[in-house]
Parts: structure tokens; C-alpha cells; sequence
């Protein structure tokens, strides 16, 4: 409740917190935005592989032109800064070397994302990572080389995942049991055969839209196909312990007053396996008409008390409850991604706190299988594209299966020919492990992913009461 107050501090003593931001696309641009507004903040550095485009991200956010000089270095860079401008620099390695408090890593890309959150961390800089798609893959092991160095992880206020962990954390630190959380996505069946070439049709852009130009097709496609709703799934397990479901998520197609009876355990009338769940549900039938009331763009979670008392207060107050009212929902309909980080900027620097990170360490994974049969030797291109399609289990399982992480699926190529929705394991594919994103990868496969799995199997096993393996 003071972030606002410290800010304002740090502004009034010319002490404002330095801040670099690598990536200008959509998301970028919205933190442009109020970068230039917030009190105690200054906008250090801005990278991007075209600086010409990040200019233009810049004008579009409300900054002079003037604002920005080019530099060719760290060193550059600085002086830049320490004149009162900020600098322009073509690569994030350059802004992870620059003297900042807080670096921003808004690229989108799984391995530029990994390389230039760990370079700032090993140098003490605080990071607050955009690009979930590289947290899934390697968050836990950058969590810890945060801890290592004195810096803190962060994932990004504004996006779903660090939205939904504030109301998990809301309902534990209320006392209450968590017995679900998750997001609302546009979702049906037949999206999981979507390509980048029928996107837009499918998520609902008019032609007048799309000619504007600025969309990603790519990006659009992972949205509908149920792939980023995995991947920022994963994301929430590894950092607040609750679990994905063995069957993948349900996107089962709900309004916010369906929350508490639907995503309430299959033994009280609901969907979920066990309390302590991650789903996600969708505005749309499997006919692609739409849910009245419907979470597109929100997040929620439903809980529970084990005080009567309590549970009777739910109804009293107005909560969204089930039918019995033991199961309650709370929500918030809309995110504004980069309009919000702010929040995490503030907290890392200001309270040395992340805004979501991965504590509960390698719980989860996100996997990918094909949208129809492939032939030996195809290769496979990854998020969003015409290959594949992410979804999430538990990351023991995944380990035991020996599949291929997402962030991992770019230009693989297949050894033997594969049906539709055939879930690709390392035997189906060959692959170059000399990347950064790689080695980061398999540090953490040996490191920090066996303890994590084998505690995240013990909780579930718990949770059901049982002690299968």
C-alpha cells in the first residue's frame, strides 16, 4: 500500500530508480507509456534490435525524440544517463552492462530473454521478466543465480501470472485455502488446428484490424490455441506450488458466477481433481458462441474456509458462491500488462520483493504435441506457429516421459514420421543443445528440477490422500 509513497520518496531526494527496458514491441510500448509518467523512476536505457522502431514505440508512448541519444556501449550508455537522456542501444547484453537498479527484459524471445536476465543478475541488477516464455523454461534456475547475486527475480505485474498470484496470495495470507486460481481465455476445440494463416479470423479482428498491421500472427495463434494460456499456467505453479492436472487444463467454457461451483473437487460436484488446482476457462461453447458474463481478459480464484462462520459471511457479504456456499470466487475482470509494471518496478527496488517469482521451483512444464501427422524430417517451429501446440503437466510427468519443453521446440527437426497430437519427446527429434538457453536448461535439469519434482509428486500424492506414485 506505500509503493506510491516510497516512489514519491525517491523523487523528492533526485534519487529515482534507474531503470533499463530491452524489448520495444506491444508490450514494451505499454511500458513506455508510464515509464514517462511515474514519479521516483528514469528510463535509463531502451533496447531493441531496431533502434528505429524503438523510437518510433517511444513517440507512440508520449516521448520526445529528443529524449533519446544512440550509444554503442555500456560505458557509452552511461554517460549517456548520467547527462539527463537515455540511451538507445541495439542489444540487451549492452543493457544488462549498463549501471541500472531494475532491467526489464520485454523481448518475447526464450533465449534473449534467459541471456540477458542472467547477465544482469549475476551484476546485482533486479529483473523484472516480461518473456514467461524463457520463466518456464529456466525461472527456477534463475530465481536462484538472483539469490546468488543479491538481486531479485521478478515476474511482471500487469501480465496474468503475477496478477493471479497476488489473489492467491491474498486468500492464504486471509486464511483461507486455496482451492483454485487461473485465468479466462477465448478457447475452443477446434483452435488447437489453428495456424498463424487462421488466427485472426478465429480471434475476432475485423479486416479493417488487421490491415493497421502491428499484429503477430504467431503470437495471436498461441493465444488461441491454448499454448500461452499453458505457458502462463506453468508459470503460476512454479511459483505458487498449486498444481496443473495430469489431463492438461479444462478451458471449460464458464461465466464468473459458474467459478465457485465449477472449479470446485470432483467429490463436492465440481471439475478439479483435488483442491490446490490450476484451469482455465473459456469465454466461448465448443460452437464458438459466446458465455454471457464471461473472463476473457481476467483472472480469478476460489477458495474456501474451514470457519462456518466465515463461510457464512461469503453469501452475507455478497461473494460468489456455490450452491452449498463453502466455495466462494473472487475476480478481477481485466489486466492491463504493460500498463501496470510499475507495481513490479516499485517493489523489487523499493521493498527488494518480486511480484511473483518461481519459489515452489520446477513444478510444472510446458510440452508441446503436434496439429497433424508430420513426416521424418519436417521441423518443428515452435509457439504460435504450424507445427505444434503447448500444454501443461506436471513436470515430474513431463521428466518421466522425457518430452520437449516448448521454449525448447524451434527448429527441431523430426527423426520419424508422427501422428496428430502426438506429444514430441527428445527420441522424435534432433536438436543443437549448444545455445545459452540450453546449457541454462540443463544446469537446471541437473540442479534444481529433481529435488522440486520429488517434493511437487509427494504434494500431490498428499493431496489426493493417497500414496500412489
Amino acid at each position: 500500500m506505500n509503493l506510491a509513497r516510497g516512489l514519491a520518496a525517491r523523487e523528492a531526494a533526485d534519487r529515482p530508480i534507474r531503470v533499463g527496458l530491452v524489448g520495444a514491441g506491444k508490450f514494451g510500448t505499454m511500458i513506455l507509456a508510464q515509464l514517462r509518467l511515474m514519479a521516483g523512476v528514469r528510463l535509463c536505457v531502451l533496447a531493441d534490435l531496431d533502434p528505429q522502431r524503438a523510437l518510433a514505440a517511444a513517440r507512440d508512448a508520449g516521448w520526445s525524440e529528443g529524449q533519446f541519444a544512440r550509444a554503442r556501449g555500456a560505458a557509452a550508455a552511461n554517460d549517456v544517463a548520467s547527462g539527463g537522456r537515455t540511451a538507445l542501444v541495439e542489444s540487451g547484453e549492452i543493457a544488462a552492462a549498463c549501471d541500472l537498479d531494475v532491467l526489464i527484459e520485454a523481448t518475447g524471445h526464450e533465449e534473449a530473454g534467459a541471456l540477458h536476465a542472467y547477465r544482469a543478475l549475476e551484476r546485482g541488477v533486479h529483473v523484472v521478466m516480461v518473456t514467461v516464455e524463457a520463466d518456464v523454461v529456466v525461472g527456477p534456475l534463475l530465481h536462484a543465480h538472483a539469490q546468488r547475486h543479491g538481486a531479485v527475480y521478478s515476474m511482471a505485474y500487469g501480465d496474468q501470472p503475477a496478477i493471479i498470484c497476488e489473489l492467491v496470495d491474498w486468500a492464504r495470507t486471509c486464511g483461507f485455502e486455496v482451492v483454485a486460481a487461473g485465468k479466462g481465455t477465448k478457447f475452443a476445440p477446434v483452435y488447437r488446428r489453428s495456424t498463424p494463416d487462421t488466427a485472426f479470423g478465429y480471434y475476432g479482428f475485423t479486416p479493417e484490424q488487421i490491415a493497421t498491421g502491428g499484429f503477430n500472427p504467431k503470437m495471436f495463434n498461441s493465444f488461441l490455441d491454448g499454448t500461452k494460456s499453458a505457458i502462463e499456467m506453468v508459470a503460476v505453479a512454479n511459483a505458487t506450488g498449486l498444481d496443473v492436472s495430469d489431463e492438461g487444463l479444462s478451458f471449460a467454457p464458464a461465466s464468473v458466477y459458474d467459478l465457485p461451483t465449477l472449479l470446485r473437487p470432483r467429490a463436492d460436484g465440481g471439475i478439479l481433481p483435488h483442491a490446490g488446482m490450476l484451469d482455465v476457462v473459456s469465454c466461448v461453447r465448443d460452437d464458438q458462441s459466446f458465455v454471457d458474463d464471461h473472463l476473457r481478459w481476467g483472472v480469478y480464484v476460489t477458495f474456501t474456509s474451514e470457519s462456518d462462520y466465515a463461510r457464512r459471511c461469503f453469501g452475507e457479504y455478497g461473494v460468489a458462491t456455490d450452491p452449498s456456499g463453502r466455495y466462494a470466487a473472487l475476480w478481477r475482470p481485466y489486466h492491463l500488462i504493460g500498463l501496470e509494471i510499475g507495481v513490479s518496478v516499485a517493489s523489487v527496488a523499493l521493498r527488494g520483493e518480486p511480484t511473483g517469482a518461481p519459489f515452489a521451483g520446477h513444478r510444472a512444464e510446458v510440452v508441446c504435441a503436434t496439429r497433424r501427422a508430420m513426416r521424418a524430417g519436417e521441423l518443428i517451429d515452435g509457439e504460435g506457429g504450424y507445427a505444434v501446440y503447448g500444454t501443461c503437466l506436471p513436470a515430474a510427468r513431463a521428466r518421466e516421459q522425457r518430452l520437449v519443453p516448448m521454449g525448447l521446440a524451434h527448429g527441431l527437426k523430426l527423426r520419424h514420421d508422427v501422428p496428430a497430437d502426438h506429444p514430441i519427446g527428445e527420441a522424435d527429434v534432433t536438436f543443437d543443445e549448444s545455445s545459452f538457453l540450453w546449457k541454462l536448461r540443463r544446469e537446471q535439469d541437473a540442479t534444481i528440477a529433481p529435488r522440486h519434482s520429488e517434493l511437487a509428486m509427494t504434494g500431490r500424492r498428499q493431496a489426493r490422500g493417497d500414496n500412489a506414485p
